[in-house]
This record gives C-alpha cells, structure tokens and sequence, in this order.
C-alpha cells in the first residue's frame, strides 16, 4: 500500500517502510506505548527509549538487525508469538543513526518524558514516552550525521517552482521551473545534490517522497519566517511559494511543530548563475568523480567544512555577473599577492568552528555544551578576520570586516561565561566559568564539599564497624552505599559492633558474590544532602545556558552573517593559495564572445599525474575567438582528446567561479549556458540506447544553446551505421556554425567532416598529434592546427590487449579498404572484405610433399632423401 502524500498538520506516516498491521491487543504497557509510537511514525523505524538503551521492536528489529550487523534476539511474546528485538546504547545512537540515514531509512526518536520518581508519583506502571522527532537525511542536525563538507540540502519540487533549505544553516532559496528561463528538475537536482526530495506525485520525481504544499502556502510561510507576508522578502511566484512552504511543514512536522532558524527564502532567476544541464554535470565530475577524481577534490585548499560548503556551491552554481565574477578574482589577486595577509587568514581560519550548524542545533534545543563553545570561538576567530583584514582594498575583502565584527556583546560574554574546557553533554556539568555565576558557585561549593564529607564519612564508619577495607560507592538506583568485603559483611550481619549504634547502625542493602552492601542514617542523610546539593546546581547551571541560548539567538542573524563570511574568506584564500602552487593565471573576462586559452592544463589530470609522480600534463592552446568560433578536432583515441575537451569546459567553470586558471593566460567571454557531451552513456531502465541518449542530449543542445553559449561535442553519430552517423554530425555541426553561431568544440573520427572548413568559415581544423617510431605510435598529447592522417584504431586495439590473429585480420580488412577508397572505389560496397571471408593461402609445397608421404613404409634411406627434398623446398629450391 502507498503512503499518501503529506500535506497539513504534522505526521510520521509518509517514510520508508510501510507499518505492520498487528494490533497491540493483550501488549504489556510499555509495549501498548510503543505500539502507538509506530502508528504515529508509520514506515519509520521507532527506536524506542528504554534507560540506557533505545530499543526496536517487530519489523523494525528486523529491518536493523540486518542494516546495522546487530544481533536480533526475542523479548516476552505478544499474541502467541515472540516478540524480535535488537537495540543500541543511548550513548552512541548517533554512530548508529549516522549508518541507519546512509542506508536509506527514516527513524523516529521515542524518548522518555519523565523520570521514574515522576512516574511513581502518578502510580503509573511504566514511564510516559513520545515521538519527539524524525531523523530524515535532509532534516537531521548531529554532526555524525552530517558531511562537514557538503551541505544537506532538502530539496521540494512542485509543478512549475522549487525551493530548497539546509536545516543545518538555515540558508533557503526558490527558483521557477521550466517554461522560459526557469530550470529544469533535473538539472536542479544534478546542481544541488539534495539529500533528501519531496515532490508532488505529478512530477514522477524518482526517489522522492510524495507530499502536496499545505493549505494557505503564502500565509503558512509568512508566518514560519515571523512576517506578517512574503513582500518583504522579494517576488516570488505562486509555484516558489507553494514549494517552499511544503519544505518548511515538512520540517515543521519531522521536528514534532518545532522549526531551525531559517534565513529569508532567496528567489534565483536564471540570470546571474551560469546554467548547466544533468547531462554536462557528469560529463565534467564537478563534485563527484570516479575514484573521487573530481574538479572540487582537485582545488579544495579550503581549511573548514564551511569553507568546504560554500566551494563546493561556487563551482556547482558559477556565476553569470561580470562585476560579481571580477570582484572575487580581485580578492584572489590582492591575496596571492600579500602573502602575509594571506597568512594571517589563513592561521584564523584553521580549526575554525562551524558557527552555522551550530546555531542550527541551538534553535532547534538539541545542542551541547561543545555548540556554545563554537559559537564562542567562532566569534573570536572572526574578531581576529576582521582585524588582520583592516586596510585591505578590494571590496569583498573590505566588506567582510563590518559582519566579521558582529555582536561584540554577545562574543564577550560567552568567553566570560563558558568553561574553558567544555563537556559533551549539559548533565555532565561545568558549563559555566567559574565566577561567571555567583549563585552557582555556591551551589557548587555545597556540593564539592559535601562530597568531600564523603571521605570523612568513610573513615567514620570504618572505624565504628571495625572493616578497614570499607569503601563508600555511589549506585545510580540505590544512592550512596558503603561496600564490605563478604566475609566482613556476613560478620556484620551477625552481629553490629557496640559503637556501631545510633545513626551508625548498619542497614543491609544488596548482597553479591564478594561483597555486601550496607547504608545507615548518618550515610543516607548525607547522601539527601549531596543529592539536593547536585540537583540545585545542575538546575542553576541549566538557567544559565537557557540564558546563554536567549542572548545567542536574539543575534542569530549577526552570527549567521559572520559564518557566511568566514567560508567566503575560506574560499578567497584557498584560491590564492592554489594559484600560488603552479602556473594558476588571473583570466581576463569580457562580454565579448571570447575564448582563447594559452598553455591550459586540466586542473583533475595534472593534479593525479602530480600524486602518482607520473609525467608532467602537457598543456595546449585553445582559440575560439571571434572569426574562428568552431573548433573540430581529429585524432586517435587515447591521444587525449576527451581530456581536452573537458579541460577547456573546467575553464569555464572556474573562471565564472571566482578562480584562478590552470594556464599561461586566459581570456574568456562570459558564457550564459555550458553544454558538454563527452563520453557515451545508456539509460537501459528508462529503455534508451547509448545512440538514443545521445541524440537526445544533442536535441537538447540544438534547442537551448544560444550566442553566448559554449558546446562541447564528442563524437557525435557514432552510435549508427557509418553514413548515418556522418549525415547527423555534418547537420549538427552546420547548424551550430550558422544557425546557433555559439563556440564549440566538436571532436569527431568522421575525417569527411575536415571538409566543411572550405565551407564553414569560422570553423577550423585542429588535432591529436602522434608519431609512429618502430612500428609503434607514440601519444604526444598535443594539439596542433590541421586534420589527423588516420584514427590508428587498430594500434589503440594492440594497446588495450587485443588477440594477435585478430588485430592481423582488421589490419587486413583496413588495407583493403584503404586501397578501395584510393582507387576511387566505394569502400563500403556489398563485396568489401569486412563480410568476405579470409582469403586462403596456397598449401606450400614442402607441406604438399610431406602430406604425400606413407612414413609407415619408408626405408631408412628413402626417408633420408625425403628429408632432403622437404629442406630444398622449405628454402624455396626445387626438388632434389
């Protein structure tokens, strides 16, 4: 059965698996809880508070036990049958969580809601429990759930409109889909990366969970964000509204009606972000490469997971503003330049907290102790930003210092107030500095020196009892005991001795195998006092952090400010720093259609060839300036062809990016839309064929490329029969030379094609270059101006391992066909070798003569001779 759609007041039954139908009839209280905890979760899985423990229970046991490697045991019965069960410690459910998300599942966290002693007051037979939230992967906040690198993105996608959050920094954004300028699903989805889509069912959104936009989308909205309506925050359409309200209910319900902090929703307009499809997102490894070999792995110099983040949206989403675009290579200029600015910076920002995600845990209350901290040192890392940055000149780095600055206040009173050393969790105290509290500092006096009566307690009773090896313990259940050995113990329980009277006297109280337990008045009402004494404390210290929480989130927006700037001076110098390393240029760039390259490497190739201590990348020129716009390259596979196609389309990318150029110089026009097709690709559960995706990728160009666009083809029309596949490349590359007139790069083997440069006049020849040396061909790797004599397919196939008789035989058929076409002949007639059998050699005649001969009946002279005739006509001689 399909789980409905969600849509209105907050529900669990929208998730992975679908719940099972057994009742909870005849179920123990506590299972009856968790029964109803599953009816509210629905297909998440419950891990359900048990003390030290969060259990599951039925389908969810076994769902885990497999996912998580965990032993799945039985747990009393219920209607006949046992129960299964299998759970994880309390204190690392994250690390379990973490793999759970990872796999796919959604998990409801059902936690106890009251202590024991507020249970017994009730007279209740088990403790009260509740579903307090849904881990999902776009909406969970722990750090062991989280790629600090990498935001999480939860992505809803209505008909017409999209709008995507992060709950972990509470940055938001809509944008329109389809139509004229809007983005494509697909698209959008290839730039994000989300973990986790909603999307009307309409849509057919693989992977995505089924939810509808909630009644009242605008108000819903206006409301979560604190305004009375949305005309504050910009215009959006009906769509964008509908999608971002649908983000925002649906992390409003997974919480339990509770929101992060959420920055004002950002309407993107197709202008100002350079577009690129699914298609030329995995052509070019942006984010994610094979064997992690991806544009991003190869210039990360960043030094924080923020800074990590916010590289990663530059190259996913370039930029198509010049000023924008020229503003940050100013800043990676002045900082290649000064390199003792960049220093300083780069010294503030090592081991820099993330403030973002941080402040997400706090407005959300599910923060520790460690979350104030980063706040804390985040604050003070951006006082040290903002004044190593005074004097700076560019503008983005001059910008930066007045929200590096930010809540002064705030910053001084959380290093006044915060331990210096901090601990995971609020209940292991010692939050608060001392001195910051008066109050609970002598709460804390109370306390330390009521434990330090523990010891004077200890030797007390020791003396009264006569046990020198008494030792007072602390049990969670039962309090302070004082711990006996067993032989002392069976002594005492015989008989107290005399001055063990009075508020002494001894009260037995758990027995084990090597030890007794006991308690008396004086130990019990020391242990009252103690206990008052911690609990006063941990509940003072508890109105501090409240107040420390209050005071961060009434400058949420400052600090979240100065977040968003650290990352960005985190990318700016990890910028500066990689063009510091090699011969990283600072592109010129214009509005003109402009494309010229000098010296160009591919950012990804030299990078490996640098760590596998291979040969140095050879690099090559690319000119699509003006009056030569297409540039159509021949040559052999392995000769580098895919490599430099996708390297002069990373230009691109990083240079709208804000980055420095892998090159000797550069200039490039602004490009609005980047297409590239390189390597061939199926799609055998949509039902289309290498060829089929092929054609369709290239429709998609022909009818969405414009002036300034850049076009990278390769191979276009190889997926058919040969005329064919000529035919469509010829029509292609015409109509993108006179129709589309945007730069291109258009590698081909069809050879005919270098006979449209008489015909195309702002199309030129370029190709591989490549020795033959002893038989052999030698890559060069380098690209030159003219046509390739021949593709060399069968020495690639000698390469990749070929059999030897059969690379004889295509030498054979290639010759033939050669000569065919050299005579004039057509090459591809019905007789052509490639379908005529292998000619058949005449026997030789030493085989003709051997084959005569009866071995059987030969003397030995005669066999003699025939040897000597066989040799004479091995050696082509007559017989003797």
């Amino acid at each position: 059965m399909r789980n409905p759609p969600l849509r209105g007041p907050p529900r669990f039954g929208y998730l992975r698996f679908v719940s099972h139908s057994r009742s909870a009839e005849g179920a123990t209280p506590a299972m009856a809880q968790w029964f109803a905890a599953k009816a509210t979760a629905g297909a998440a899985l419950v891990f359900f508070r048990m003390g030290d423990f969060y259990e599951l229970f039925h389908e969810d046991a076994e769902a885990a036990s497999e996912a998580l490697g965990i032993a799945l045991t039985h747990r009393g019965e219920h209607q006949g049958r046992p129960i299964p069960m299998c759970g994880v410690p309390a204190h690392s459910h994250e690390a379990y969580l973490a793999r759970l998300i990872r796999r796919g599942f959604r998990v409801a966290i059902c936690e106890q809601t009251e202590t024991p002693e507020e249970a017994k007051a009730r007279k209740a037979s088990t403790l009260n429990r509740e579903i307090i939230r849904v881990v999902t992967p776009g909406t969970a906040t722990e750090e062991a759930l989280l790629d600090a690198a990498r935001p999480a993105w939860l992505l809803a996608l209505v008909p017409g409109g999209a709008a995507w959050l992060d709950v972990t920094t509470g940055l938001f954004h809509t944008q329109r889909l389809g139509g004229g300028h809007g983005a494509e699903p697909a698209a959008l989805i290839a730039r994000l990366a989300p973990a986790e889509i909603l999307a009307e069912e309409a849509l057919g959104i693989e992977g995505a969970i089924p939810a509808l936009p909630p009644r009242d989308a605008e108000g819903r909205l206006a409301a979560a964000l604190g305004a009375g309506s949305l005309e504050g925050f910009g215009q959006f359409s009906p769509a964008e509204i509908a999608a971002a309200a649908m983000a925002v209910e649906y992390v409003r319900a997974v919480n339990n009606g509770q929101l992060p902090r959420l920055s004002p929703p950002v309407p993107e307009g197709a202008r100002g972000v350079l577009l690129l499809d699914a298609a030329t997102r995995r052509s070019l490894d942006i984010l994610e490469g094979p064997r992690g070999a991806s544009l991003l792995a190869a210039v990360d110099r960043t030094l924080t997971g923020p800074g990590a983040r916010e590289l990663a949206a530059r190259l996913a989403s370039p930029l198509d503003d010049l000023a924008a675009i020229r503003a940050r290579h100013e800043a990676v200029g002045a900082l290649r330049e000064d390199k003792v600015l960049r220093g300083k910076l780069r010294a503030a920002l090592k081991g820099a907290p993330d403030m973002a995600r941080a402040l997400a845990r706090i407005s959300l209350e599910r923060f520790s102790p460690r979350d104030l901290g980063a706040i804390r040192d985040g604050l003070q890392r951006a006082a040290q930003l903002a004044a190593g940055l005074h004097g700076a000149a560019p503008s983005l780095l001059a910008a930066a210092i007045a929200p590096l600055g930010a809540a002064p206040a705030t910053a001084a009173e959380l290093a006044r107030a915060l331990a210096a050393e901090l601990p995971a969790r609020l209940e292991d105290g010692g939050v608060a500095a001392p001195g910051y509290d008066g109050e609970l500092d002598a709460l804390r006096r109370l306390r330390d020196d009521a434990r330090g009566a523990i010891a004077a307690m200890q030797v007390e009773l020791a003396q009264a009892w006569g046990i020198a090896a008494l030792k007072i313990r602390h049990h969670q259940q039962l309090g302070y005991l004082a711990e006996v050995p067993s032989a002392a113990g069976e002594k005492l329980l015989r008989a107290a001795p005399e001055t063990a009277v009075g508020e002494l006297a001894p009260i037995h109280r758990q027995s084990m195998a090597n030890a007794h337990r006991f308690t008396c008045a004086a130990l019990a009402a020391l242990d009252r006092r103690l206990s008052e004494a911690g609990d006063q404390a941990a509940k003072r210290e508890r109105l501090v952090v409240a107040h420390l929480r209050r005071m961060i989130l009434a400058d949420a927006e400052a600090i979240a400010a100065a977040a968003r700037e650290m990352a960005g001076l985190d990318v700016l110098s990890a910028s500066a720093e990689l063009a510091t390393e090699g011969a990283w240029c600072r592109p010129e760039l214009t509005e003109r259609p402009d494309f010229a390259i000098e010296a160009g490497r591919h950012p990804v190739v030299e990078a490996a060839l640098r760590r596998a201590r291979g040969p140095a990348f050879v690099p090559n020129d690319c000119d699509l300036s003006p009056g030569r716009r297409i540039c159509l390259l021949t040559g052999p596979n392995m000769a580098g062809k895919s490599t430099w196609l996708r390297q002069n389309a990373l230009m691109v990318i990083l240079a709208q990016a804000g980055l420095f150029l892998p090159a000797a110089a550069a200039r490039v026009g602004l490009v609005d839309r980047l297409f590239s097709r390189v390597g061939a690709a199926d799609d055998l559960a949509g039902g289309r064929s290498t060829f089929m995706v092929e054609m369709t990728e290239t429709a998609a160009i022909l009818n969405q490329a414009g002036p300034r666009s850049l076009v990278v083809l390769d191979e276009v029309g190889r997926g058919t029969a040969t005329w064919d596949g000529l035919a469509i490349a010829t029509a292609v590359l015409e109509a993108l030379h006179d129709r589309i007139r945007c730069r291109t790069l258009f590698a081909t083997h069809f050879h005919e094609l270098t006979a449209l440069a008489e015909k195309l006049p702002e199309l030129r020849l370029a190709a591989m270059q490549v020795r033959e040396w002893r038989g052999e061909v030698v890559f060069q790797h380098a690209v030159a101006p003219g046509a390739a004599e021949k593709s060399w397919g069968v020495h690639v196939a000698k390469l990749a391992g070929v059999p030897g008789p059969v690379l004889k035989r295509a030498a054979s058929v290639l010759a033939s066909l050669e000569a065919r076409a050299a005579a004039g002949a057509d090459p591809l007639a019905a007789e052509m070798p490639l379908f005529a059998r292998a000619p058949v050699a005449p026997a030789h005649p030493a085989l003709a003569a051997l084959a005569t001969l009866d071995l059987d009946t030969l003397s030995p002279r005669e066999a003699q001779e025939a040897l000597y005739n066989l040799k004479a006509l091995a050696e082509g001689k007559e017989a003797l």
